[in-house]
């Protein structure tokens, strides 16, 4: 397994070079490639998880080797305990939605290719140490991702995609004219993400915040964080329901990666500057707080979802820069947790669309009586969207809170409203979804979860129990990469 980054990240691209190689006449076994590409990824996935060492801080399974030295780019992979379970969440929202997605049945061969093409991009982000080639998989996924909602979304499809181009666009220039700037102005050319960290002290004080700002929006947008987030709402409900999978999984914690391995390491005496510190505090606030009253006013269930995004990374922003060991950690598991309970929750209200084609709430009510197997997996994650004890929501809101209380002991207070908010929201939803009465003729005959559909779900609600009852292989994970950072920055 010397090259298993390399295999995990590129095995996706051979498939999807096999599907575009086939004719037309073949597209019945382009979602059997799909599957055959992602689940080497996911064993691949599942076998650096269990062999990660946690005693150690150092970069692990890592490749590196030069790419164009002339430039002094590197082929540099490797993962640590803030990367790890990235790599394992999108190997598994990957390899999930690959069979959520049989049901397209319109140009199947550029769907499931792009797919692929998206599942490498995502992969390489979290595996790059190089910041050059971090920047070729960050671009990559753009495209796929366009497409993807621009040609297979719902009707208004071509505004959500566009509007998510321009975005994440503006976003990805400035993250390149960052990255420009630290190559060309820094003691020495270089794009290893370890050397500028270990260097960054060599930037002028005006160089240094004009980075950070830059790479601050871009990845905020990418998060999205208030106020960029209004592109999110409307490419989660035109999207795809494995895309909005996807999107929700994967792609937002690509914002709050960045922040871990950029904007807090490269510059941490502006990161924790006081006017930063209360600008993403605040941020962070009013994205829990205004999130959760948002969804609570939504007609469109999967809006609703798309706005619980906003509250969850709200506490994930809060939790990194309270900088403690508790909140880097239970802002690593939101990260993972709300992927996989969010993940679920749009694929369950995609399912119940392909019966009523509809996902207005009220078009709903008491039809837990018609699908009782859909109900009682919509309440179990909906709860655990919550944060119920027991769940895995539950345990990483409880550590952001636990630990940023030490450092914004106020804020922390005022973050748990956002926990009420999201009972609220999601409850609410719940009663007139499953348990007002059954008034509507066409619920009557709505037809219970399939075994595909069971086998989409099932190991979300295993990752559901497993993390809520047993964090520990998670934590165990993280504690030595979250502790070398907090040591790293407060030491600069």
């Amino acid at each position: 397994m010397s090259h298993a980054l390399t295999l995990i990240t590129f095995i996706p691209i051979a498939g999807m070079a096999l599907i575009l190689a086939l004719p037309d006449s073949m597209k019945n076994i382009y979602k059997w490639i799909a599957v055959a590409a992602t689940v080497p990824q996911l064993a691949i996935a599942l076998y650096l998880y269990e062999h990660f060492d946690t005693t150690t801080t150092a970069v692990q399974f890592a490749e590196k080797t030069a790419w164009m030295p002339a430039y002094h780019i590197t082929y540099f992979m490797g993962v640590d305990g803030i990367s790890i379970s990235m790599v394992l969440l999108t190997a598994i929202i990957m390899f999930i939605s690959v069979f959520a997605s049989f049901g397209i049945n319109r140009a199947e061969k550029g769907y499931y290719a792009m797919l692929l093409m998206l599942d490498t991009g995502m992969m390489g982000v979290f595996v790059s140490l190089d910041f050059f080639l971090f920047y070729i998989f960050w671009e990559v996924m753009l495209l796929p991702m366009y497409f993807l909602i621009g040609i297979w979304g719902g009707p208004r499809r071509e505004y959500a995609a566009i509007k998510f181009f321009l975005y994440t666009l503006l976003g990805s220039v400035l993250i390149l004219l960052a990255m420009l700037g630290l190559y060309y102005y820094g003691a020495t050319p270089t794009f290893d993400l370890t050397e500028l960290a270990a260097n960054s002290s060599h930037y002028s004080v005006g160089f240094q915040r004009i980075v950070w700002i830059a790479l601050f929006i871009g990845f905020a947008i990418k998060i999205p964080a208030f106020p960029f987030h209004t592109w999110l709402p409307d490419a989660h409900v035109e999207a795809p329901t494995a895309i909005s999978v996807i999107l929700a999984g994967v792609l937002l914690k690509m914002g709050t990666y960045g922040f871990l391995r950029f904007a807090l390491p490269f510059f941490p005496a502006v990161a924790l500057s006081q006017t930063v510190q209360m600008v993403i505090v605040t941020l962070s606030l009013v994205g829990i707080i205004y999130g959760g009253l948002v969804a609570m006013v939504q007609p469109d269930f999967k809006k609703l979802i798309a706005y619980s995004s906003v509250a969850h990374l709200g506490f994930v922003m809060l939790g990194i820069w309270a900088l403690t060991v508790q909140s880097v950690q239970g802002a690593l598991l939101v990260m993972i947790n709300h992927g996989i309970s969010t993940g679920a929750l749009f694929f369950l209200v995609g399912m119940i669309y392909e019966r009523r084609h509809s996902r207005l709430i009220d078009a709903y009510g008491g039809i837990a009586r018609v699908v009782p197997l859909f109900a009682a997996i919509l309440t179990v994650v909906s709860l655990s969207s919550i944060g119920l004890p027991g769940t895995n929501g539950f345990v990483g809101e409880f550590l952001v809170l636990l630990g940023a209380f030490r450092t914004y002991p106020v804020a922390v207070a005022l973050a748990t409203t956002g926990v009420i908010i999201a009972a609220a929201y999601l409850l609410w939803a719940l009663q007139r979804v499953l348990f007002n009465p059954l008034d509507k003729h066409e619920n009557e005959k709505l037809t219970d979860l399939t075994p595909r559909e069971l086998a989409v779900l099932i190991p979300l609600l295993a990752c559901i129990v497993w993390i809520g009852v047993y964090p520990k292989p998670f934590l165990t994970r993280m504690e030595p990469a979250a502790r070398q950072l907090i040591e790293q920055v407060r030491a600069k």
